[in-house]
């Protein structure tokens, strides 16, 4: 059993959220706007399984940017990335 494998601690869990919300952030402060969306993509699916304390601990910042602020350039209205059109 990998270390990947073992589901982690409700401690552990919240950690990785915070953790790749902030990757996400990175990745948006630096232009790179499809590595956003995927990192942003695995915080959210992370995010979804939290419970509403557990959502409560992870910082308001990154939860607001999570939730509203990167919605705005990310959500479904939006057009997709080139990657993701189909090509006529």
């Amino acid at each position: 059993m990998t270390k990947q494998d073992t589901p982690l601690t409700p401690e552990a869990l919240i950690k990785e959220v915070c953790r790749r919300i902030r990757v996400a952030r990175s990745y948006w402060d630096a232009h790179n706007n499809a590595a956003c969306r995927g990192e942003r993509n695995r915080a959210l699916a992370l995010y979804n399984t939290l419970s509403k304390e557990q959502k409560q601990q992870v910082p308001q910042v990154l939860r607001v940017w999570l939730r509203y602020r990167s919605e705005k350039y990310f959500g479904p209205h939006r057009t997709p990335p080139k990657s993701a059109r189909k090509s006529k």
